[in-house]
């Protein structure tokens, strides 16, 4: 009897003992447990939120820079069609300077001329004629500028092949010197000096060069 009652107190201590075991593994994986999910709370949800962030952040950058885009393309756009309207005035401006030079050159050609007093013996004939300032580019207070390829000689080049009947880019000038206050004079030719002209010209304000009388030479003869 005595065996018996020993060997039932050592069943419930082995009982007893394997309860205390499970329950201490239990509570060790419930620990492991609350801090996985305290940590994943804490770290992860950091994470998380860094990542809502950084998308948010891109998001906006993305935003900005094609708010930016636009704006440079409506700029470039603008550009552009501000370009086109100053090429357009531009055009139109030299289109209407080129139809009036037309005009102009079309009516000094038709201008009767008057048979005057040769000023010199190499001169076979002079006349004069009401002819028109052949129009100009420049503007506010005029000096003549001599040198090869100024406006002035540009000009005056035209206002001398209007009224001698001379092709402007075959004609030679071999001279154009100062002809007095606001005046000059040039001798031109054509290519074979077989037609040999003296112009007079005098400068109109705002209207350019305007020829007052033209004489045909004998032979090149410069002063």
């Amino acid at each position: 009897m005595e065996d018996f009652d020993r060997v039932s107190r050592v069943d419930k201590f082995e009982k007893r003992r394997k309860n205390s075991k499970s329950i201490s593994i239990l509570v060790v994986i419930g620990v492991v447990l609350l801090v996985f999910l305290l940590g994943f709370w804490l770290f992860g949800g950091k994470d998380d939120e860094a990542a809502k962030d950084k998308n948010n952040n891109a998001a906006s950058q993305s935003e900005e820079n094609n708010s930016e885009q636009d704006g440079d393309e409506e700029r470039d756009q603008f550009t552009r069609i501000e370009e086109k309207e100053e090429q357009a005035s531009d055009q139109d401006a030299n289109q209407k300077q080129q139809d009036k030079e037309g005009e102009t050159s079309e009516t000094n050609a038709a201008v009767e001329t008057e048979q005057v007093q040769p000023s010199d013996d190499n001169v076979i004939e002079a006349y004069i004629g009401d002819w028109q300032p052949i129009g100009t580019e420049q503007s506010g207070t005029h000096t003549t500028d001599y040198n090869d390829g100024s406006q002035d000689r540009k000009e005056i080049a035209k206002a001398v092949s209007d009224v001698t009947g001379l092709q402007e880019q075959s004609m030679v000038t071999h001279w154009v010197g100062n002809g007095g206050e606001q005046k000059v004079e040039a001798t031109v030719s054509n290519a074979n000096n077989s037609q040999i002209y003296r112009v007079y010209l005098t400068w109109i304000d705002e209207r350019g060069w305007k020829p007052t009388k033209v004489e045909k030479l004998k032979q090149v003869m410069i002063n």
